[in-house]
């Protein structure tokens, strides 16, 4: 029978692998791709890369003015995030079985999660760029909407993976609905959740790089800007500054989530 099963499951990865390759094939030929032709293009992508991306002394001199955009574009991911996951906990405890109130409620918070995370960042920035113009607000609003969705959705799986026996306990002793959420949800699921807002911060630090693109705001603009400007050392400069300022928050994040998990 185990052997059986063994055949079966090689058949299966077989064909998996054979249908892959088939929609590989296809799509490179829908879009006129040459695998071939793509990677005789790397070493010079990279010649170029040595020879245009490098820093200078004269560009650090740009150094204080690439930090504050920096620091802008950071503070503005943190902010978005934090208020996307205040308004998230609330939609998660409408919409979560284990606490929500109705299920009119309930249906209406699962879907503005999931219409909200279903739009790329990238969208929300140009859907909001026609209203609110080339500003830090749409840059703000973009990640605040995308953060939203997928807050809301990672906390409602958060909420209905805690343990059911508290809550039933405090239901039997006649507690109410906030007493309920209050001593035996949230204490359960906190860990989880700000391991979920710590990786979002983390998301839209890099995220906002890109809105701020499209936006004229932050760390993006000035990447943006300098690049227009075939300006490549200080390209090079915000490139490095954007790399390391997510590694050093990638690792006070991971060590925040071991403390707290």
């Amino acid at each position: 029978m185990n052997e059986k099963k063994l055949r079966k499951s090689r058949g299966m990865t077989t064909v998996f692998l054979i249908i892959i390759i088939l929609f590989m094939y296809f799509s490179a030929m829908i879009t006129d791709f040459n695998f071939i032709e793509g990677l005789a293009t790397i070493p010079t992508a990279f010649s170029w890369i040595f020879a245009n991306l490098f820093i200078t002394q004269e560009t650090l001199e740009r150094l204080p003015t690439i930090l504050e955009k920096l620091i802008e574009t950071i503070f503005m991911s943190i902010a978005a995030t934090t208020l996307a996951a205040v308004v998230a906990l609330f939609l998660s405890l409408m919409g979560s079985k284990t606490t929500k109130i109705s299920n009119v409620l309930s249906a209406i918070s699962r879907f503005i999660a999931s219409f909200s995370r279903n739009i790329p960042v990238v969208a929300w920035s140009l859907i909001l760029l026609i209203s609110f113009g080339q500003n830090s607000v749409t840059g703000f609003l973009a990640l605040f909407v995308g953060t939203l969705g997928f807050l809301t959705r990672a906390f409602i799986e958060s909420i209905d993976e805690a343990s059911q026996s508290a809550v039933e306990a405090l239901r039997a002793t006649g507690a109410t609905y906030f007493h309920i959420v209050n001593k035996a949800v949230v204490p359960q699921s906190l860990p989880q959740m700000l391991s979920w807002i710590l990786f979002m911060i983390e998301t839209n630090i890099r995220s906002a790089t890109l809105v701020g693109i499209l936006t004229g705001t932050g760390i993006g603009y000035t990447f943006d800007l300098y690049y227009k400007t075939l300006n490549y050392n200080a390209v090079a400069l915000v490139t490095f500054t954007i790399i390391i300022a997510v590694i050093i928050i990638d690792m006070i994040s991971n060590r925040i989530r071991k403390v707290i998990l």
